[in-house]
């Protein structure tokens, strides 16, 4: 199965696999070059012992998943090593397609890993992949325009209070309102900063999950997109809208503020030094935490990143935990970030004088992890996602009877009721 993205045809290695090594594939999602680039130092730093060739899936979480499970379903051989959004970690491990990590291993992967990533990579209070790297969402401004509004960003703001500050100078808040991943991660940091879960008994079977969207978090989530909508500040294509798109209609100026993760900076900076976007623009940039729902109540921010996992069918699972450890070196993680704007999930990373210079937003973003929370884990996450989707779009859509219309719609799908 051929799948044509970033330049390569399925696999793009060094060829060191030609001089009789055992190859290890890694099958990744879509990045500016950085996964290739330490499988090849990892092959070289081996000794001989391995050589590791990347596999790039399709840039859609649901079509990497879809791809993976696939192929995996098939006990397919081909597959060593995988990168995985943390969400699909616990139906990879439920469906048994994750070789168990040696008890040997278990402190490497954890130890100076913030919490919410060693969340994200276990399963059943067990760790099953290795955390690479960890995702945060930051909220970006317009520093003239939050000073023009009198918004006072050295300290957490809330939802309400970014409203009132657009409308009043007459911009927008970027957020992802496409029907896709991107909506369940605002909808679950909403309700999890308003002190809810999106599910309650994660590890339950799906027919007796237990949600909580229609809840006083779900209902207060609702009320945000509400008065969003009502107050005119969602922008334009906000339906439209992923992560690129938000960073794209902040650097254009059709928002002041926005929801983002921290491959913003620097994106913009790129266009700031390509010249597709004036310097001043890019030195106005200013961030800070997620906001809150309630003045007072920290916000759980958005949890993201990618985990590692060894296939339980790899013919080579000795080697590919070797790898692992290579992988997920502190320096290859700091490497990492600075050549594609990934967060580290190691602590030390940001202490990097490198990682600083890059990102000086650097203990913003630690901060920021370490108040994250996870998007539910369990093993019909696709089915929980896609229902809050679809059912929490368009943003214009959202009011009151959201939350328990998108509960019951979920539960029937979990029942085995009705389709997605």
């Amino acid at each position: 199965m051929a799948v044509l993205a970033a330049g390569c045809l399925v696999s793009c290695g060094d060829g060191s696999a030609a001089t009789g090594a055992p190859t290890l594939n890694w099958y990744v999602n879509p990045d500016n070059g950085g996964q290739a680039r330490i499988a090849e130092q990892c092959s070289a730093d081996s000794g001989g012992a391995y050589a590791i060739e990347v596999s790039i899936l399709p840039s859609d979480a649901a079509q990497q998943r879809e791809q993976l499970m696939r192929r995996l379903a098939g006990n397919d051989t081909s597959i060593d090593l995988m990168s995985l959004d943390p969400v699909f970690v616990p139906e990879t491990s439920e469906a048994g397609f994750l070789a168990p990590i040696p008890e040997e291993l278990q402190q490497t992967f954890t130890e100076g890993v913030v919490q919410g990533a060693v969340q994200g990579a276990s399963w059943k209070g067990e760790l099953v992949a290795a955390p690479f790297w960890a995702n945060t969402q930051l909220l970006w401004y317009r520093r003239s325009v939050a000073e023009a509004a009198g918004l006072d960003l050295s300290q957490p703001v809330t939802w309400q209070q970014l409203i009132d500050a657009a409308q009043s100078q007459g911009t927008a808040i970027g957020v992802q309102g496409q029907r896709a991943e991107s909506m369940t991660v605002w909808v679950n940091a909403m309700i999890a900063s308003a002190g809810g879960q999106v599910i309650e008994n994660p590890e339950a079977k799906g027919p007796d999950i237990r949600l909580g969207i229609d809840s006083g978090a779900g209902r207060a989530a609702a009320e945000v997109m509400a008065a969003m909508d009502e107050a005119g500040v969602t922008g334009p294509g906000v339906d439209n809208r992923d992560e690129a798109g938000t960073a794209n209609l902040f650097q254009q100026d059709g928002a002041a503020f926005m929801v983002n993760w921290p491959f913003v900076y620097a994106q913009g900076r790129a266009a700031a030094e390509g010249g597709t976007m004036d310097q001043a623009i890019f030195d106005d940039y200013g961030w800070t935490t997620y906001p809150a729902m309630e003045a007072g109540t920290p916000a759980a921010p958005p949890l993201g990143g990618i985990d590692i996992g060894v296939s339980a069918f790899s013919e080579n699972p000795d080697l590919a935990f070797e790898a692992l450890q290579c992988i997920v070196s502190e320096e290859n993680q700091a490497a990492y970030m600075v050549s594609d704007g990934n967060p580290a999930a190691l602590e030390s990373v940001y202490d990097d004088p490198q990682v600083q210079e890059a990102y000086p937003m650097y203990d913003t973003i630690r901060a920021s992890l370490e108040a994250a929370a996870p998007r539910p884990q369990t093993a019909y996450y696709n089915e929980v996602s896609q229902g809050i989707a679809d059912q929490w779009q368009p943003v214009s859509s959202v009011g009151e009877a959201t939350p328990e219309r998108s509960q019951e719609y979920i539960q029937q799908v979990l029942r085995g009721e009705k389709l997605l």
